[in-house]
Order: structure tokens, then sequence, then C-alpha cells
């Protein structure tokens, strides 16, 4: 019998990347090859499959290009002084270790199959799943199957044909949600819920007044919430809230895990992690890190000079964080002040009927009209988004010079007019997001700009980061910042994890493929006769890139959920018949400069660079006064040598930057 030929890396991570972003929830069979292979077989003959194999081959090659660059910056270099550099910033990183907060993530196990069986009692020796169309939560039984959260009900099936599907109850989950993060409160009044089903909580404070070890509190806190609901939450305990949340994955379901506060149990915890496991480090992630040798977070030492060389690419600060195991422990509410956008969108089977994409368009602007009186907001850009149903996501923008109107009618008036140029289409999905958001609620005044902001209170300035890092050409290379200072995130993290959000949305084929498509992809979709495969219309700028060898664009946006904040003229640029548009020419007071600090050319007016510099001097400070006026949520005991910040850390970045 002639054996199959061995898979390559390229398929390896074609078959992970169909199989989806959630094959690292607990209770998944262990070793997922097989169920990886029979969702590709189920997969293919759709678009879905052909949009995933082109992802796939385009990450490939950016892999391939780091990688030639990465050889490029290492040649002639001195690596062991550069590997000195970074030993340096570890002894500082590690001075300003903070073991003083007890941290817990709690995470509700299997929310929504959990409260179903609550209502139906009869599901608990079933195997079964909730969603329609495509699973939103899988019981533990069904997990063992291979079936998770994103997967298309189908394909679901394929795995286990005796899966019960049970449809969403979302005010139901809603109001249990409500009545178990009261309960957290009573533990932490300041508690940070993540979602409907998880939260942060620092119970020091109780520990403290109740005379409870944490494993103790923990433990009752789990105790009432079931008692009080019937539901069961694992949890995690550790010093910051990065390790809390690895932890409370550990004793799933219905277990807590408790971390050591101790440096070198902490570090001896992380060495061999997977790095895929790290909250901030995703799919795409993981593959640009094993590419260069780092499958767990004790490799991230192995590489860190080549990860000092291409800080840019890997994010060095982030992972040495990760390797130490130091993150941020400030634990409060979300502020509105970061609300950025807001937005509705609908999923549907594709149609390409002007009038049922017209009514979903209304639809949309409806729930958006609900969403944005109920929490009070306006706002000046509108930007419509839309799917293809070769699975292309387009964005159209509008920006106004007043406050738009948040009626219904006048929402879907401005999304017709940005929709009908591009008709007709065969779509999937519309959305409106609206950005430039005011808060009703709160006065008019703006907060005061530069670095001043950064030594308020957190109170008054808990996005600030985000708002002093677009000051920069290019903000998307710079990494999200915690509340006190802490990199959350590698470089670009958002940029495509935002698509695990999309999952609903980029997995729907709620049917079976009916029909196999063959052929070669052209411009990152099939080629079809009846029509073009791209819209009439160009994408925005920063959402296309242009391949000179095919004769069409594809699509590069990573954020489809987050529209684009860039903006085009008051009317959506057309190629119907002639040449796209030229992009505006460039203010005169806009010049290419670089920075003397971290050496990135940029395109900007001098006020934007000379506030770019003073970012780039003033990192070190930034975080020593973020995590100063942090300190006055709850009281800290930090070592002393915290609060001595000095300039060596800018220093050594400049002589590595050199």
């Amino acid at each position: 019998m002639q054996k199959p030929p061995p898979q390559t890396q390229e398929s390896d991570s074609l078959l992970k990347r169909l199989a989806g972003p959630s094959t690292t929830k607990a209770g998944l069979a262990k070793d997922q090859t097989e169920i990886n292979r029979i969702i590709a077989e189920a997969s293919k003959g759709s678009k879905f499959y052909e949009n995933e194999k082109k992802k796939d081959k385009d990450l490939t090659e950016k892999i391939n290009r780091i990688l030639r660059q990465r050889d490029e910056v290492i040649r002639g270099v001195d690596m062991h002084q550069v590997e000195a550099g970074v030993d340096q910033l570890v002894a500082k990183m590690e001075e300003n270790r903070d073991l003083s907060q007890i941290i817990v993530h709690v995470d509700m196990d299997a929310f929504y199959a959990n409260v179903e069986l609550l209502d139906n009692p009869d599901l608990a020796d079933k195997i079964f799943a909730v969603g329609h169309g495509v699973l939103t939560t899988a019981s533990y039984k069904a997990r063992k199957h291979g079936i998770r959260s994103g997967m298309p009900e189908y394909i679901a099936k394929k795995l286990c044909p005796e899966l019960v599907v049970v449809s969403c109850n979302f005010s139901r989950y809603s109001e249990m949600s409500a009545v178990v993060m009261g309960i957290f409160r009573r533990y932490d009044p300041n508690m940070l819920a993540a979602s409907v089903d998880e939260g942060y909580l620092n119970i020091t404070q109780y520990c403290e007044d109740h005379m409870l070890t944490a494993s103790e509190c923990v433990q009752e806190m789990r105790d009432t919430v079931q008692r009080e609901t019937r539901l069961t939450v694992s949890a995690g305990i550790a010093p910051n809230k990065l390790l809390a949340k690895i932890c409370s994955d550990k004793n799933k379901p219905n277990g807590q895990f408790q971390l050591d506060f101790d440096a070198q149990a902490i570090k001896a915890f992380m060495h061999d992690l997977s790095i895929r496991k790290v909250p901030g480090v995703g799919r795409v992630n993981e593959r640009l890190l094993e590419s260069i040798g780092i499958k767990s977070c004790g490799d991230i030492y192995t590489h860190r000079g080549v990860l000092s060389l291409m800080d840019k690419q890997f994010g060095l600060h982030f992972l040495l964080q990760t390797y130490l195991g130091i993150a941020s422990n400030v634990v409060q509410p979300g502020q509105r002040a970061e609300r950025k956008s807001i937005g509705a969108e609908r999923t549907f089977n594709a149609l390409d009927s002007k009038e049922k994409i017209l009514k979903k368009l209304e639809e949309v602007a409806a729930e958006l009209e609900s969403d944005m009186d109920h929490g009070g907001w306006t706002g000046k850009t509108v930007t419509l988004k839309y799917k293809l149903d070769t699975y292309q996501v387009f964005t159209r923008t509008k920006s106004f010079d007043r406050w738009i109107s948040t009626k219904k009618e006048d929402l879907f008036s401005i999304g017709k007019e940005l929709l009908l140029p591009e008709l007709p289409l065969k779509l999937r999905l519309i959305g409106l997001r609206v950005t430039k958001l005011k808060d009703l609620r709160a006065d008019a005044e703006k907060q005061a700009g530069g670095i001043k902001r950064f030594f308020e209170s957190v109170d008054t300035r808990s996005s600030s980061p985000k708002k002093r890092r677009k000051l920069a050409a290019d903000p998307d290379d710079e990494p999200s910042l915690s509340q006190d200072g802490f990199e959350e995130t590698m470089p670009g993290f958002h940029e495509h994890e935002d698509l695990a959000h999309e999952l609903l949305d980029e997995h729907t084929d709620l049917d079976p493929p009916t029909e196999t498509i063959s052929g070669d992809i052209t411009g990152g979709s099939l080629t079809k006769p009846e029509r073009p495969s791209m819209p009439l219309s160009s994408p925005v700028s920063s959402s296309v890139t242009h391949n000179p060898n095919t004769a069409h664009s594809h699509i590069t946006t990573s954020k489809p959920l987050s529209f684009n904040d860039n903006h085009q003229s008051d009317k959506p640029v057309s190629t119907k018949g002639k040449e796209k548009a030229k992009d505006p020419p460039i203010d005169d007071e806009r010049e290419t400069q670089t920075c003397p600090i971290c050496s990135k050319t940029m395109q900007m007016d001098n006020q934007g660079f000379n506030a770019h510099i003073d970012y780039c001097l003033s990192r070190g400070a930034i975080r020593e006064a973020q995590a100063m006026a942090s300190s006055s949520i709850r009281p800290k005991t930090k070592p002393e040598s915290a609060q001595k910040k000095t300039t060596s850390e800018t220093q050594w970045f400049k002589k590595v930057k050199r």
C-alpha cells in the first residue's frame, strides 16, 4: 500500500487555520490531527476554504520576507553584545516585579451551554452545542469530539452525527451574567468584567479584611456562584492579570489553580508554556514566532538577540514580560472614555437582490440607533462594511464636520449613499459603524494633549496611551499598553486577532458546500465568469494591497470589526469606466523625517514629529507615572527599586537601534 505524501509545513498551517482560533479551548481532544483533517475535508469546495487558503499563503510569504530580513539584520552583528544589552533590560524588569496583589481571573464553564442546562435538564445526557448555523458554545461532552465555538454546524455534525444543537437565548444569558457578576463584585466592587462570562478581580483587600487565604476566598466565591445559580466557574490566582488568565484554564471545568507568588516559581511555570497559551499572542503571531524557533516562553530568552534586532516585528518588551511572567495588576472597571466606536452588523446567506440588501442595511441602522441612544453617543464618521460571497471585506467611509443624527432614517440614508455606487454585488454581511465619538453624557471639554496626560489620575487618563500613540505616523506598529504602562500584546495582534471576533461571520457557510470550486485564485478571490470578483469601486487605501502580477486587488485588512478609522472624501471613489483616483497631494508642511530615537521614518508635520520624539524619550517615565497614578486605586507595596526609574533603558534602545 502506497504511503500518503508527507505533509508540508504549509499544509499543516492551513489545517490549523481552518480549525479556527478556539483550538486551545479547555476540554478538547488532545490529538487534533484527525479532527483537523475532517474539518478540512468538509470545508473543501467552499469559498471560506479558498479564502483561508489564500490567507495562509499570504502569511507564509510574509514570514519568508521577515526571515530574509532577519538574515540581513544579524549579518556582521556582535550578537553577544546585543544579548548583553537585553540581559540588562531583563534585570531592570525583574527589579520592578510586583508580588503584592492577589489577582483572580474567573471564567464561567461553557456558559451558554450550562445556562441551557438549567432550563432543559434533559440535555445533561446528550452531546450538545449552542448556536444556529455556526456554534457559539459547545458542551464539554461535545468538545471531546473536537466540536468548539466558531465551528459551522454541518462540520460539527460530521465530527459527531448525534450532536444536538439548540438555539441561542441571549436575553437569558445576559440575565444570568448579571447575577454572576453581582456575586463577583461582593469580593471586589471594582472588578473588570472582560466579557459576559469572565472577569478579573483584585481580592487583596477582601482577604485581608476577612482573614482568608487567596485559595479559601476563591473557593468560597466559586461555591457561592454554584449555590446561587447552579452554574460552575473556574478561576486562576496569581500576582497579575496575565498569569491569572493562564491559570484559570489549568483546572477547567469547575476548578481553580493558584500560582506560587515567587519569582523563580513564576519563571519556571512560564518556561515550558506554549507561546499560543499567552494572551496577546494570536494564531498569526504564533506562526511568526515559530518561524524563528520560539514555541515556548522559555525560547524567548534563547532568541532574545534576534527579537531585539527585530523589535518592530516581534515586540521585544512584551515578549520579555511574558518570559518573566510580569504584567499589569491594575483591576478596575472599563471606562466610557475608552470607547472608540459603536456599530452593528448582520451576517446572512449570500444575497444579490438590491431590495433585500437594503432591507438588511435598514435592520442594521435600527440596531445602531438603539445602541447609540441607549449608550448616549454620537459621532462624526460613518463607515459601511460589507463582505462579498467570496469572503472579501470592504469598507466605505464618510466623515462630517458636525455631529451626526442617530435616527435610524439618517443612519440608513448615509449607509445607502455609500452602498449604492458599489452595486451590483453579492453580499453575505453588511454593517455600519460610527467613530470619532462624542459622549453625550459627559461635558464636551477636551482633554489636554501632551505628556502631562500621563501624570493625571487613572480616571482621567485611562485611554491616554492609545491616544498618545496615534500621534505617530504608523500607530499600528505600537503595542497596546495597560493602564499602568505594561505592554499587553505583540505588534499587529489586534490587526490579525480581530478576526477571532468575526468567527460567527467568517465561518458561516450556513449550508454545506454545494459546488466544487476549482481554478486559480486571483487577487484573493475566486475568479468567476458571471461577474467581477471585486466591487466596482476601489476599497479604502489602507484596506487594499495592489498586486502588479494580477488583474485585481485583494483585501489585506484584518480589522473587520474595528472598521478603518482612515477616511476618504465625502463621496466614495468609483472606478467605473475610469482609473482609480490618485491619492490627494500631501500638505506642504508634511515632510519625511526620521526619529533619532527609534529610527522610524515617517511623514508628518513638525508638531506630530515632536510629539513622536517626546513619546520615545519619555517611554520609561510614562510607565513609572502610570504605575504611580494607578497606585491610588489600591494600596500597594512596591519594591523601592520600582520607584527609581532612570533613562538607561532609553539609552540602551538608542544604542541597539543605531
